[in-house]
């Protein structure tokens, strides 16, 4: 196969990984409801190792010791604070309770910021297939690795957002093909969209330290406050930021 036909192959493959949340199906309500908060935990974990693990490293090794990225960590969290605001309004003009609009609000900014995340994947992956298959392949088994928890979160955030499990996986496969769309920009512009995925990792980084601190960490604090809940919070956490640190050490 072509070097095209291995990048569009890669990225399907990665894109598949949405469906590891599939296991949800098989658990009765009662089950997934007493797992929510683990889930969520989990992903706030997740989220945050993959911010001060993964997402800050590479933007500083991209632009240095410059201002830019916190620059751009900034303009990330205020981007998903107008989101918030607008997605409110919008709901609160519908004539929707302060709780519905909530979980609207936390099901499009993890969809939003999750597909700004995909896309870099996707933006990566075709970035490295340009260079050779083997490094394509390379980077490819890292993306899979590095989404396999990202996605057990994401699918966790949706499931406490108040979507049903199928369509959680629905919308959670929607957000993965952006990391077809990313891969289709590098393989029509080349070398050159490299620098632009620079810019998009910082914001991608804000974007996930508002959610998981505005909305994920404040729902935990709501729930039972029995101390074994609250250590199993807290256990999730950084199991969620033990497995982004394990990734880091082997990739």
């Amino acid at each position: 196969m072509s070097s095209t036909a291995y990048a569009f192959v890669s990225v399907g493959i990665v894109s598949l990984i949405s469906f590891v949340g599939a296991v949800g199906l098989v658990l009765t309500r009662k089950s997934l409801q007493s797992s929510m908060f683990l889930l969520v935990s989990f992903a706030v974990g997740v989220l945050f190792g993959d911010v001060f693990i993964h997402l800050l490293p590479e933007s500083f090794e991209a632009f240095g010791d410059s201002l830019a990225t916190s620059y751009f960590v900034l303009i990330g969290i205020l981007l998903f604070f107008m989101l918030e605001k607008f997605i409110r309004w919008h709901h609160c003009h519908h004539g929707e309770d302060d709780h519905t609009h909530r979980h609207h609000s936390l099901a499009t900014m993890n969809l939003v910021g999750d597909g700004l995340h995909n896309f870099i994947d996707g933006l990566l992956i075709g970035a490295s297939y340009l260079v050779s298959i083997p490094v394509g392949v390379a980077t490819t088994v890292a993306v899979i690795a590095h989404e396999i928890p990202t996605e057990i979160g994401d699918f966790g955030v949706l499931l406490h957002s108040g979507m049903s499990a199928r369509k959680a996986l629905l919308f959670n496969f929607y957000s993965a093909l952006t990391a077809v769309v990313g891969v289709a920009v590098v393989l029509l512009l080349g070398n050159s969209v490299e620098s632009f995925s620079a810019y998009l990792i910082p914001l991608t980084a804000g974007a996930f330290l508002y959610i998981a601190g505005s909305d994920l960490i404040p729902e935990l604090h709501h729930h039972n406050p029995q101390v074994k809940h609250s250590i199993g919070q807290l256990l999730a956490i950084i199991a969620g930021i033990t497995v982004m640190v394990l990734l880091a050490v082997f990739e």
